[in-house]
């Protein structure tokens, strides 16, 4: 069979998005935003050319959910009106290719560069003040535990910065859980030694993940939300003994 022949240039529906074919843009991050975290006008271009044949589907780079989820220069976000409309003209330029885009939605928790997160006003936080092995940075910094109201506080960022992008022109979103950030920093005991209802067992480190996909679910509608998981993956820390039972969890807990 050839590749023309293949599934991969077959239709297929994904929530409610009609892609003309399987080819889907994954996120890349690319550090092009302004200094104040909002796209530069040649993101534009960046997205549009890569959304050139009609029914693409493409996922953006992360994007920050607030100022205290960052801790890396020049990454976009979808906290503040400057930023919605600017990737609102990023939408506009991708659908008038016919095409799709999701948002990946990013809090990045312990890994945050420290020197970035002092001169942004917000702690360097994660789910235990376990300091990340091998560090971007060179400082290694202890993160302060989360409390519970804080939490939550983080769970609203999520859901609000889906409804931002909702407001930008975003056909969906996508949560990113995987690749050692703030959401995989409580799914993974190799992070998480809480002993409170969000650590402990394989149901409380799978809370804060539901708890931030039930609610941005909620907010927008479910078949408009995708989850990034990394159940093998050890960067940056991650990669616990027994992943099976943790992510059948989640896995579960998503399709409720």
């Amino acid at each position: 069979m050839s590749l023309a022949d293949s599934r991969l240039f077959h239709p297929l529906k994904v929530g409610n998005v009609d892609l003309q074919h399987r080819v889907v843009l994954a996120p890349l991050t690319r550090f092009r935003a302004d200094d104040d975290h909002v796209p530069m006008p040649i993101t534009v271009d960046y997205y549009a050319q890569r959304a050139c044949v009609p029914g693409t589907l493409l996922i953006t780079e992360a994007t920050y959910v607030s100022k205290r989820g960052g801790g890396m220069p020049n990454v976009p976000g979808i906290w503040n009106k400057n930023q919605i409309a600017a990737w609102r003209n990023i939408t506009d330029a991708v659908h008038k290719q016919k095409s799709f885009i999701f948002m990946q939605l990013w809090a990045l928790g312990r890994v945050a560069v420290p020197q970035i997160a002092r001169d942004e006003g917000f702690d360097i936080v994660s789910s235990s003040p376990v300091p990340q092995a091998n560090p971007m940075s060179p400082e290694i910094v202890t993160p302060r535990e989360l409390t519970v109201h804080e939490i939550k506080q983080f769970i609203g960022d999520f859901v609000q910065a889906a409804k931002n992008a909702m407001e930008a022109g975003f056909d969906g979103v996508e949560i990113h859980g995987a690749g050692g950030y703030l959401i995989d920093q409580f799914t993974q005991d190799t992070c998480n030694k809480r002993n409170d209802e969000y650590g402990g067992s394989i149901e409380n480190r799978s809370r804060f993940l539901l708890e931030v996909a039930r609610g941005v679910a909620d907010a927008i509608g479910a078949e408009k939300v995708g989850v990034r998981l990394s159940p093998w993956q050890s960067y940056q820390g991650m990669g616990m003994k027994e992943p099976i039972p943790q992510f059948t969890h989640v896995i579960c807990g998503l399709k409720e």
